[in-house]
């Protein structure tokens, strides 16, 4: 069931519903961050508008039952961006929010690095990168054997497009014409090596996915409409094709300091920073509306 129900309200107001949730998963990120003093940040702002529209309004969850089986399954092949992740758990209800402040601590069910057998609804361990998409088609295929109408959504990064395991499992998708499978590429144009362009080139890549047998989107992944008409769309679509969403996103979207940063991969932030981060993010929240 998804978390946000629109038959009552206009297009307007769910576009203002989806940028609040992602105002909060923002907060929520750095908040989380604090407490550590360093993380992925970048990320989880870079994605929360997509997070925010997938677990806010595309996917069909019980906050209640993470494993209730008629899910949609959110896959974070990327298991680095594992903070953004409970951010948007914390926002859907999945993860209360008084665990916050146990992010990275011994014991807590919100380790550093995304693990399935600590975390309601993280779905799978995303250690090295690559493996998300592979483990979907898997699910996919089980899925439909079971005649399930649940989708299961892959989230990767653009680094992960180096991965020849990456371009496997998209052959195997179309092949097996896997239309309750949908990818979702954060294309942040940044890896611990450098900018993903440089590492390895993968451009024109709409048409490279095109060419192994995927219906294609590009848009930019901090519009909220645009990524809600994209779910949307990749949902709706009555074709037997695996889709993919291409994502521009921004690092640090919404935090001045953060997005002008040459290197945000992984970040420290000093003290003082943290609430000058949420307290920017606050003023356009308030501009916004």
């Amino acid at each position: 069931m998804s978390t946000l129900a629109e038959s009552d309200i206009t297009l307007d107001d769910v576009r203002r519903q989806l940028a609040r949730h992602a105002w909060r998963i923002r907060r929520f990120a750095l908040r989380m961050g604090e407490v550590q003093g360093q993380g992925y940040i970048g990320q989880a702002l870079g994605l929360a508008d997509v997070l925010a529209v997938a677990w806010c309004h595309a996917l069909h969850i019980d906050p209640a039952n993470p494993e209730w089986e008629g899910r949609d399954r959110f896959l974070l092949s990327h298991g680095h961006y594992a903070i953004a992740l409970y951010a948007a758990l914390i926002e859907a209800g999945v993860i209360p929010e008084a665990e916050l402040d146990t992010y990275g601590a011994d014991d807590s069910r919100l380790p550093m690095s995304g693990m399935a057998t600590y975390t309601p609804g993280m779905e799978m361990s995303g250690g090295s990168l690559g493996q998300g998409l592979s483990i979907g088609v898997g699910m996919a295929l089980a899925l439909r054997h079971k005649g399930s109408n649940a989708f299961v959504y892959n989230s990767m990064s653009d680094g992960e497009l180096d991965e020849g395991a990456t371009w496997e499992a998209a052959l195997s998708a179309a092949h097996h014409q896997l239309s309750n499978l949908i990818v979702l590429v954060d294309i942040n144009q940044q890896q611990a090596d450098g900018p993903s362009q440089k590492v390895m080139g993968f451009e024109p890549l709409a048409d490279k996915w095109q060419a192994f047998g995927w219906h294609v989107q590009r848009i930019n992944g901090n519009d909220i409409a645009d990524v809600k008409s994209a779910f949307d769309r990749a949902r709706a679509l009555r074709m037997p094709v695996p889709r993919v969403i291409l994502l521009d996103t921004l690092m640090g979207k919404g935090v001045s300091f953060l997005e002008t940063r040459e290197k945000n991969h992984f970040i420290r932030v000093e003290a003082h920073e943290w609430q000058q981060a949420i307290a920017e993010l606050d003023q356009a929240w308030e501009a916004y509306q």
